[in-house]
């Protein structure tokens, strides 16, 4: 059938959230970094005294923190650009604080935490310290505040036309604004915030829902680049371990549902900076639960070492760990029954903000929208049953070596039920 052919595209921007390359890392935090020096001591956020207080007074939180940034090898490569000392940390954290993201065609689109703690998320301690429940705890207390601000007016400084402005015109190409809802003769595009900015909507008709009226199609549930499909997933597994296999009873968030998904199949997909931030029901149905599951934010798989990239490769393993939204819904069509929408927050703010109609009874269409992702880096995965899944398209099979791989709009063909 035509209407199940996938909508495939090579996305303006469907870059990673962070480059692989030390030195674009390396040159985006230097700039950071000099310029807070630049500006001098700044009153310090309540919020950072805090963690500074929790630094100073739980002697395990001082020890990873102080050893994360101690055991970063003394090498020029490493060492560079990179925190020397805990007060220079806090001091970055607290001018994050007032700071909205810059264009930047890197890639990085100006991930500030993720720059400044890169190597030392990548040491002994540092896997240790994102995992500890304090630790997060104060991080998700950080990126609160951070919020309020990205979701004020003061954030709107960074929509501008110079080259790091978002209204320029390479940041224009690249978020393809014409597609959305905006008002190219207000100042500010019609936006009241960075994060309105970055929730923005498509005009009405430019992401038609693959064939609406045939339950066993299965659309995209974002705009998004094919990561992996995993198959026959067992209900534990070692989600830890270099090859990062789907553990199904810690993707659900030990829900009782989890053994209908064993042996099934995971569909795993990221999203690029640059484009649409909001999911869709990838099916017709029935909502059965949808809930938000607090976790941790920049822990990385350790099996990833040193590797600047470890944020984008540990995408299979922060799926079980990781602050995230899970949604089940119960299809119309039967093959399909019990499927699984999980958005996961990657970096940075990363929040998942589940539509307030999304609730249990609800009835949602094929290609209605369930929630957003905040400003943060973002990856989501789709769950099945056994044999729920005849085939996907082939633009939605992942093609991680290839840097023009498909890129999959939302509520394009995906797969067969």
């Amino acid at each position: 059938m035509s209407q199940r052919i996938a909508t495939k595209q090579r996305a303006p921007g469907r870059n990673p959230w962070l480059p692989a390359e030390r030195d674009l890392i390396d040159a985006w935090a230097h700039g950071f970094s000099s310029r807070v020096a630049a500006k001098g001591e700044t009153k310090r956020h309540p919020v950072i005294q805090e963690l500074a207080d929790l630094i100073a007074g739980d002697p395990i939180v001082r020890m990873y923190v102080t050893n994360m940034i101690a055991q970063v090898p003394k090498t020029r490569r490493y060492r560079s650009h990179h925190i020397a000392s805990v007060e220079q940390l806090l001091s970055l954290l607290n001018a994050v604080l007032t700071h909205a993201p810059e264009f930047d065609t890197s890639a990085l689109v100006g991930c500030p935490l993720n720059a400044i703690l890169d190597w030392s998320m990548g040491t002994p301690a540092g896997f240790a310290a994102f995992r500890h429940p304090a630790i997060n705890a104060m991080l998700q207390k950080i990126m609160n505040v951070w919020c309020e601000f990205l979701r004020s007016e003061a954030s709107l400084y960074v929509l501008n036309d110079s080259p790091s402005g978002w209204q320029c015109a390479e940041a224009q190409r690249l978020t393809r604004i014409w597609e959305y809802e905006y008002d190219p003769d207000d100042r500010y595009w019609g936006f009241t915030s960075w994060n309105d900015f970055f929730t923005r909507k498509f005009k009405a008709g430019q992401r038609p829902v693959a064939s609406p009226d045939d339950d066993a199609v299965i659309v995209s549930a974002c705009e998004s680049t094919p990561y992996a499909i995993a198959k026959h997933v067992a209900r534990e597994d070692e989600f830890w371990v270099k090859s990062q296999p789907y553990s199904v009873r810690d993707m659900l968030a030990n829900d009782p549902s989890a053994g209908e998904f064993v042996g099934g199949t995971v569909y795993q997909a990221f999203l690029s900076p640059f484009n649409y931030h909001r999911w869709h029901s990838p099916v017709s149905g029935r909502v059965v639960k949808a809930i938000n599951v607090a976790g941790t934010y920049f822990s990385e798989a350790e099996c990833e070492g040193e590797d600047p990239a470890g944020p984008n490769n540990s995408q299979r393993y922060i799926t079980h760990i990781a602050t995230r939204a899970i949604i089940h819904i119960e299809a119309d069509d039967p093959t399909i029954g019990q499927m699984v929408v999980m958005p996961v927050g990657m970096a940075e703010v990363s929040s998942c903000v589940i539509d307030s109609r999304i609730t249990p009874g609800a009835r949602v269409e094929k290609g209605d929208e369930l929630g957003y992702f905040q400003y943060g880096g973002s990856t989501y995965c789709l769950v099945f049953r056994p044999d729920a899944v005849a085939s996907f398209a082939s633009g939605a099979l992942p093609e991680p070596d290839n840097p023009s791989a498909p890129f999959m709009l939302v509520n394009s063909y995906l797969a067969s039920a």
